[in-house]
């Protein structure tokens, strides 16, 4: 058994209490390598904002659990090496689909885990993460949960069609799981796909898609009924079309890849929403960056010199995240 403390992390529990008062959201990045973790590091530190790294289960297998422990051990020091004194860094399960994965990474050091039974009956759903949540309160970490289906396909979690979190059973659902936050489906999306070009507008002047707004009524109806309870947004990436664009140019194949506007996302984020999840767009830096340099430079082969390059791209994109669109720098 690894505490995380012992680690050097937090939970989420302080850190949503904070960011739901203040009207900003805690930024969770998932990654799945070094790069993209230092680069989530090394923005979150010179922008003292709290952040939450995040590992799905492919990550988790792709990286190894004990590799994983060491390496959220070392951001801690990284973030102190780099000025941050009192680093507040969370060590997150994102999209866990079973009990003993969820025990497995709470005894690995995970500071926080999201136990995902959106698919399955309400009353199983129910049945689950309190059967999460019971193991994860003895030990101080905190559980997320999902109610409601998005729709989109990140690692193991798929889904042709969403259904919109139901704003009458969050009471029911919160209480009697006692899950510490709450994952809403209210028409954000996983992947680079999050819409089809038919749900979409095309804006005149440019062609390019122009998604369909965010089911705010929805989210407003759940603050509603759960007031100063801490809700998340998944599937919200932006996927910005300088990236879409820049790999489309250099060989690769991205045709009608749209996200979620920020403004959108400025908007949910000075709400209950205090904890929003962004994976595809560090992706789509990190390949576009890889693509830039190998196509500018076809004899490369060290892969410190792409691979560096697009450290300092997702770096670049998470600061402006942080600052820009969840508001969360100079409160850590």
């Amino acid at each position: 058994m690894v505490s995380y403390k012992e680690l050097g992390l937090v939970n989420t529990r302080e850190m949503f209490a904070k960011a739901i008062k203040g009207g900003y959201a805690i930024p969770a990045f998932n990654f799945n390598n070094m790069e993209q973790l230092q680069a989530i590091i090394k923005a979150a530190a010179e922008t003292k904002s709290p952040v939450i790294l995040q590992v799905s289960k492919g990550a988790r297998n792709y990286a190894n659990q004990t590799l994983l422990r060491y390496m959220a051990q070392g951001a801690v020091e990284y973030a102190k090496e780099l000025g941050w004194e009192k680093p507040q860094i969370v060590l997150h399960l994102d999209h866990g689909d079973s009990f003993e994965l969820c025990k497995s990474c709470v005894d690995f050091g995970f500071s926080s885990v999201m136990i995902d039974a959106s698919s399955l009956p309400y009353e199983e759903n129910i049945a689950l993460t309190k059967k999460v949540v019971e193991y994860a309160h003895k030990y101080d970490v905190t559980v997320e949960a999902e109610l409601g289906v998005l729709a989109g396909v990140e690692d193991e979690v798929s889904s042709a069609v969403s259904h919109y979190t139901k704003p009458e059973e969050v009471v029911d659902f919160a209480t009697r799981t006692g899950c510490d936050s709450l994952a809403i489906s209210i028409g954000t999306s996983h992947g680079a796909y999050k819409f089809t070009p038919e749900q979409c507008t095309r804006d005149p002047k440019t062609g390019k898609l122009v998604p369909p707004p965010l089911a705010f009524d929805v989210l407003d109806a759940i603050m509603e009924q759960l007031p100063g309870f801490p809700i998340v947004l998944h599937g919200s990436s932006s996927v910005p079309q300088e990236y879409v664009d820049m790999i489309n140019s250099m060989g690769g194949k991205l045709p009608d890849a749209v996200g979620i506007p920020e403004e959108q996302l400025r908007k949910a984020s000075e709400s209950a929403v205090c904890k929003i999840n962004i994976d595809s767009d560090s992706r789509l830096a990190f390949t576009a960056a890889v693509r830039k340099v190998l196509t500018e430079k076809p004899g490369e082969f060290d892969p410190r010199k792409y691979c560096g390059v697009a450290r300092d791209f997702m770096e670049d994109l998470y600061k402006h995240k942080i600052i820009d669109v969840l508001g969360s720098n100079g409160k850590a």
